[in-house]
């Protein structure tokens, strides 16, 4: 999980919000971020086993989540088209910011490995090993919420051009980083090293 490359992506999101808006998606982005990874820290393998989803799939459908937010932000919609969807209307929280960007392919996958090991390596105090495994999430989370909080006032010193520009740069990015995610996951699931 890496907070600082997810600030870049909140600010050119919520450049429209007011401040109220923002520090409520920041809250929520890492709430919803902690959620996702208990889950998966607690019944990650037989989520996975249920559905029958691999850690390939996973990384495949973070790829593509986040392949179609680098072209809305590459690609913005006309203005005119955009008219009816101010940037108040919008839900950012959970999709992209807490899943796949906070909690995302490489950070469930890892909570999901670390969860099959723990009770392996720690047959006695396992329960122990999960409380400190969960402050760990917590911490992490909570300097990611400090982060984004801070990221605001980056927004303020760029303007709306530079927000322009950073959200094109970033939305160009975050292709390159679907991309990849995408190519990861065909690798991991055909057994390809060259990819």
């Amino acid at each position: 999980m890496n907070p600082f490359s997810t600030a870049p992506l909140f600010i050119s999101l919520t450049a429209g919000f007011d401040a109220e808006k923002r520090n409520r998606d920041a809250l929520m982005a890492c709430l919803y971020a902690f959620g996702i990874l208990i889950v998966f820290l607690l019944l990650g393998a037989a989520i996975i086993d249920f559905f029958g989803i691999s850690v390939p799939g996973i990384r495949v459908a973070g790829g593509l989540i986040i392949l179609v937010m680098g072209f809305r932000m590459l690609f913005p919609a006309p203005a005119a088209a955009a008219a009816g969807h101010g940037p108040q209307e919008i839900e950012i929280a959970f999709t992209p910011l807490a899943m796949p960007s906070l909690a995302g392919p490489g950070s469930i996958s890892v909570v999901v490995t670390a969860a099959s090991q723990i009770k392996a390596n720690n047959p006695h105090d396992y329960l122990l090993v999960y409380v400190g495994v969960i402050l760990g999430m917590a911490v992490t989370l909570l300097i990611a919420w400090s982060v984004l909080r801070t990221a605001s006032s980056l927004a303020k010193l760029l303007g709306p051009s530079g927000i322009d520009a950073m959200t094109r740069i970033f939305g160009f990015l975050l292709i390159a980083i679907g991309a990849q995610f995408l190519l990861s996951g065909f690798s991991d699931f055909y057994g390809l090293s060259h990819i």
